[in-house]
């Protein structure tokens, strides 16, 4: 009797996608509960409270199911294939005489409909989610500093208040940290609220312990009077904390592909290196590559259980893989870094690499 594509197709991918789902709600669910315990240590901090806590939580669930899903597709995958394998499913599907290429790509369909639905989150709730957590966290923690739409900071330093468009921290050849805060506009108040000064400038760098300012345009109100000065760069004396700062600044992999294009636009325009936020644009557009490479380089283990036993040798073995190439991508981002190559190139490099030898692979073995 000769099996129809689409009905083994549909048997493996959904052995496939059951045990991808089965990884991914505990490693979610072990993930959430760690950085649960983590924010029980900060409750008492300002108004920070057990409400807080738990909605933090849940905010980040869809930026969290996005980050742990390569890693449910890798080992999903190798559980749904090594559950068809131990039922002999999979060796009849093989007596059939359907590859093992086109069981593979079966498998896969499944994940290609959960990856576009992750980049889908990627864009919208992933990104909100976030922020509104970053915002209640840091608004509870302390009364000076608040996280507005589109990744704004407002922070409070006495009678000054500081808004800034964004910000992003960067070390320099392994030493002290540096702060860029970026389009950055300062009000100056006395106690009676009345506005003594407004300062405008390009952006605001924290550097050997001290602030600074550049291409710097103030404007003071006093007397009856309006005086205004420029200056390319200038001191700026205030008691503003770069720890508290660098709380509002979220991270570029947190963020959605448009507002990385317009940070990246926006640092290139204002001479800041943009190079951590290229890194995030390019991970975020070769995310479902990365995810197919790790899947197609692991699934070759399972099929070892046509022949022998010991699967849970074999799944070790091929999550091992999925790790290695983590580090090979990894080690190619920060190479390309180091020695100003295309980042694009590195991280497409990798899982083309990987793909290419998984096709050499079930080429080889058909």
């Amino acid at each position: 009797m000769r099996i129809k594509p689409l009905l083994h197709d549909r048997l493996v991918a959904r052995a496939v996608l059951a045990s991808v789902v089965a990884a991914w709600a505990v490693l979610l669910a072990f993930d959430a509960i760690l950085d649960f315990a983590n924010q029980l240590d900060a409750l008492g901090t300002g108004s920070y409270n057990l409400g807080h806590a738990v909605l933090y939580i849940v905010l980040t669930i869809p930026r969290r199911a996005y980050e742990l899903f390569p890693t449910a597709a890798l080992i999903g995958s190798l559980l749904g294939l090594g559950g068809l394998a131990a039922t002999s499913e999979l060796t009849a599907l093989r007596s059939a005489g359907i590859s093992r290429l086109r069981i593979s790509l079966g498998a896969l369909a499944g994940l290609g409909l959960a990856t576009l639905l992750m980049m889908a989150d990627a864009e919208t709730l992933g990104p909100s989610g976030e922020q509104a957590a970053e915002a209640i966290q840091i608004s509870a923690k302390t009364g000076d500093l608040m996280v507005g739409k589109g990744g704004a900071i407002w922070a409070r330093d006495g009678n000054t208040f500081v808004n800034a468009v964004g910000g992003a921290k960067r070390l320099r050849g392994g030493g002290p940290e540096r702060v860029d805060l970026l389009d950055v506009r300062i009000f100056d108040f006395d106690a009676d609220g009345a506005l003594l000064a407004f300062t405008h400038a390009r952006k605001a760098e924290y550097s050997d312990h001290r602030w600074s300012l550049a291409d710097v345009d103030r404007t003071q109100f006093a007397d009856g009077a309006v005086t205004r000065s420029t200056a390319s760069i200038g001191d700026w004396q205030t008691g503003l904390r770069p720890q508290t700062v660098l709380a509002g600044v979220q991270p570029p992999r947190y963020q959605s592909t448009r507002q990385l294009r317009s940070n990246i636009a926006y640092m290139r325009r204002n001479a800041v290196d943009a190079g951590v936020y290229e890194n995030a644009f390019w991970a975020r557009k070769v995310y479902p590559l990365n995810v197919l490479a790790m899947c197609l380089a692991a699934m070759p283990f399972a099929f070892g259980q046509l022949r022998s036993g010991g699967f849970g040798k074999r799944l070790f073995t091929g999550i091992l893989c999925g790790m290695a190439f983590f580090v090979l991508q990894r080690f190619a981002q920060n190479l390309a870094t180091v020695y100003r190559l295309p980042l694009w190139g590195a991280h497409i490099g990798p899982p083309l690499v990987v793909l290419l030898l998984s096709g050499w692979y079930f080429r080889k073995r058909v």
